[in-house]
């Protein structure tokens, strides 16, 4: 680290003390333009736990919007002729017997569904056309979390409903012994905006406290930093 140090003399004078001050100033302010010596991010004091209980209580956080390469299953009952599994193509479109070809990337699953059904309107009598996806492969990376910084394996793994903080790091292999573990950070995105909470996990790993062990949701980024020597 940069260091700026003045030693009394003796017979410094007023007007060499307010030189030396000058210099001082001006060293300092190189420092910090030039090292980037900037204060760390700011974080939110407390997060609202009862929301992202409500939301991992219902399972995904938000309706499933198909992409492509998706695996779809396309159902009409009573008729399993026109029931079929389709991938959607790179053009975003998938081809339905009868109907033909269908935007289904962008979609919801309920959504296709009414599209299909309105196509089928003209072969089949009050068409009831379930969608549902059986591989998600666009949804791969936008349904992960991820630890990086101090621990021994950093990681990005597909979320998994009830995975905390605590067992994000024992599965990252713990922190390294230079972790700052009480300067961590949980950056979840919450609509337009990043929000970002202190985590300390000094206190859940060595005191057990599990105040900020908390629940984790797809896309949180967890980041252990080490300590500054």
């Amino acid at each position: 680290m940069f260091h700026c140090d003045i030693t009394y003399r003796r017979g410094l004078t007023c007007k060499n003390r307010i030189d030396n001050l000058s210099i001082f100033i001006f060293l300092s302010f190189f420092c910090i333009t030039l090292f980037g010596c900037q204060a760390p991010p700011s974080a939110n004091a407390t997060m609202d736990t009862s929301k992202i209980s409500d939301q991992i209580s219902e399972g995904l956080l938000e309706q499933y919007v198909i992409g492509v390469g998706d695996l779809l299953q396309i159902s009409v009952w009573r008729n399993p002729d026109l029931s079929a599994s389709v991938v959607v193509l790179p053009s975003g479109d998938i081809s339905v017997p009868l109907v033909g070809d269908i935007k289904a990337a962008g979609s919801t699953t309920e959504q296709l569904a009414e599209t299909i059904s309105k196509g089928l309107d003209s072969f089949v009598r009050q068409p009831s056309v379930t969608v549902s996806v059986h591989s998600a492969v666009s949804a791969e990376y936008l349904q992960r979390v991820r630890i990086t910084g101090a621990v021994n394996k950093p990681l990005s793994i597909p979320y998994r409903r009830g995975l905390t903080v605590l067992d994000f790091v024992l599965q990252a292999g713990g922190l390294t012994p230079f972790a700052n573990a009480d300067r961590a950070l949980l950056y979840r995105q919450e609509g337009e905006v990043l929000k970002i909470y202190p985590v300390r996990l000094d206190d859940i790993l060595a005191k057990g406290d599990l105040e900020t062990n908390y629940a984790l949701l797809p896309l949180d980024i967890v980041t252990v930093p080490e300590n500054s020597f």
